[in-house]
C-alpha cells in the first residue's frame, strides 16, 4: 500500500510565501555583505538570526512554557532541552576562551562575553523578568517567534518591553551608585580555572537533570507512524534537539559576532526614543562599560542585533507557514493588557539584569558567569510567583 503523503505538504500558498521569506532573508544578507568586518557581521547576524528563529519555532524553545510544563504536568522534556543547550554551550565556550584569555587567573575577562555584576539588582531584575514572563505568557524570544505564528498579543508584550526598558533607564543611576558600582563580577574560570569551571558547571547541570527526572512523570508518546516530512515539518521537534543545536549556535555566534541575545536592539530603541524626548538623565553611570546586551543610543538604522531579531521573526514566520502553525489570532482586551503588563516587567527586569533569558541566562551560564546562575535562580522564583497569580486570578 502506498503511503499518503498529502499531510506532509503545506498548502501551496503558504509554501510560496515561506519561500519568498527565505529568499528575502538570503537576498538581504547578500545585499548587506561587504568585505569589511561590519558588513560580514551584519550578513552573518541575519543568517544566524534566521537559524535561531527556526530552532525556536520548531522546538517550542520558550523558557516560560517549558518551565510551566514541568510545574503543572511534571513534563521534564523541555527543561532537559534547556540543560542540553547549556551543556553544549559550556563545552564550546570553555574550549574557545583559551584563545582570548590564555590565563584565566590574570583578571582579564573574555571580550564581549555576558559576564555581569552579581548584586541585589541582578536578583531584582531576574525576579521581575520571571514574573513578567508568567503574566505575559512567554519570554521575549518566544514573543518574537510567536509573532511569526500569528500570536498578535505578542505585539503588546513587545511594546511593553520597550516601556519597561525606559523604566529601567530611569531607575538605573540610583541603583548603580548604591548597589551595583562595587558589586563583584564573578567569572568561574577566573576562580577555578577552565577545567575546574567546566567540571563544576557540567556537574550542576547533571544534578539538575537528575532532579528533573527524579520527579518527572511519564508523558504520552505519539503512537502513529510518521513519515520523515511529518517529523520535520508537521510535528514539533523534541526540545533537546533544539537545545543541542542552540547550544552549538551560541558558540558560533560568540566566535563570529557576539553572544546570543535578543534585547540589545529593543533596549537601544527605547533608549534612543527616551533620550530624544528628554526623559533620560545626561549620563547613565557605568552602564556602557558592562558586557551584556548593550543598549547604546542608536547611531545606525540597522545594528547586528537588529538584523538578528528581524531575521528571527521572518524565519519563524516561514517555518510556521510550512508546518501549519501560522494561525493568526486577535487577542482579547484582557489578554492584550496582560501581555503589555508582563512586557513592561520583562523590559524593566532585562534592563536591570543587563539581558534576558537568552543573553544573561543562556549566554551567561555558557560563559561561566555566576551572574547567569543567579539570574536563573531568581527568574525561576519570579516565574513561580507569576504562575501562582495566574491560577489565583483565573488566567490559565
Amino acid at each position: 500500500m502506498m503511503q499518503d503523503t498529502t499531510a506532509d505538504r503545506p498548502a501551496s500558498g503558504a509554501l510560496l510565501l515561506a519561500l519568498v521569506l527565505a529568499s528575502g532573508i538570503l537576498g538581504w544578507a547578500w545585499l548587506l555583505f561587504e568585505p569589511t568586518p561590519a558588513g560580514r557581521a551584519l550578513s552573518f547576524s541575519l543568517l544566524t538570526g534566521a537559524v535561531f528563529g527556526v530552532l525556536l519555532q520548531r522546538s517550542r524553545f520558550c523558557f516560560f512554557c517549558i518551565t510551566r510544563d514541568y510545574v503543572e504536568r511534571r513534563d521534564a522534556n523541555g527543561l532537559l532541552g534547556l540543560l542540553a543547550a547549556l551543556a553544549v554551550g559550556s563545552l564550546g565556550y570553555h574550549a574557545v576562551f583559551g584563545t582570548f584569555v590564555p590565563d584565566p587567573s590574570s583578571g582579564r575577562l573574555p571580550p564581549d562575553a555576558h559576564i555581569g555584576p552579581v548584586s541585589v539588582v541582578l536578583a531584582l531584575g531576574a525576579g521581575l523578568f520571571g514574573l513578567g514572563m508568567a503574566i505575559s505568557g512567554s519570554c521575549i524570544s518566544a514573543h518574537l517567534y510567536r509573532l511569526g505564528e500569528g500570536a498578535f498579543a505578542s505585539v503588546f508584550a513587545l511594546l511593553g518591553v520597550l516601556l519597561g526598558f525606559v523604566l529601567g533607564f530611569l531607575s538605573w543611576n540610583p541603583l548603580y551608585l548604591t548597589l551595583i558600582a562595587d558589586a563583584p563580577t564573578v567569572w568561574l574560570p577566573g576562580r577555578l580555572g577552565y577545567a575546574g569551571s567546566l567540571i563544576v558547571q557540567l556537574a550542576l547541570l547533571a544534578a539538575l537533570a537528575w532532579l528533573l527526572l527524579r520527579f518527572a512523570r511519564p508523558q504520552p508518546h505519539e503512537t502513529a507512524e510518521l513519515s520523515v516530512g511529518q517529523r520535520i515539518w508537521r510535528r514539533r521537534w523534541p526540545t533537546y534537539v533544539g537545545g543541542l543545536l542552540i547550544g552549538a549556535l551560541g558558540v558560533i555566534c560568540y566566535l563570529r559576532v557576539a553572544p546570543l541575545g535578543v534585547t540589545a536592539e529593543l533596549g537601544s530603541i527605547s533608549r534612543t526614543a527616551a533620550d530624544s524626548l528628554g526623559w533620560l538623565p545626561d549620563r547613565l553611570h557605568g552602564l556602557d562599560g558592562f558586557s551584556g546586551c548593550a543598549t547604546a543610543v542608536k547611531q545606525a538604522l540597522l545594528s547586528n542585533n537588529g538584523a538578528f531579531i528581524s531575521a528571527l521573526v521572518l524565519a519563524s514566520w516561514a517555518s510556521a507557514l510550512i508546518s501549519g502553525d501560522w494561525q493568526p489570532k486577535r487577542p482579547a482586551a484582557g489578554q492584550s493588557l496582560r501581555a503589555l503588563l508582563g512586557g513592561v516587567l520583562m523590559g524593566w527586569g532585562a534592563m536591570l539584569a543587563l539581558g534576558c533569558t537568552v543573553g544573561t541566562l543562556l549566554s551567561g551560564i555558557m560563559a561561566g558567569a555566576l551572574s547567569g546562575w543567579v539570574f536563573a535562580l531568581f527568574c525561576l522564583a519570579g516565574l513561580l510567583v507569576g504562575l501562582w497569580l495566574r491560577r489565583r486570578l483565573g488566567w490559565m
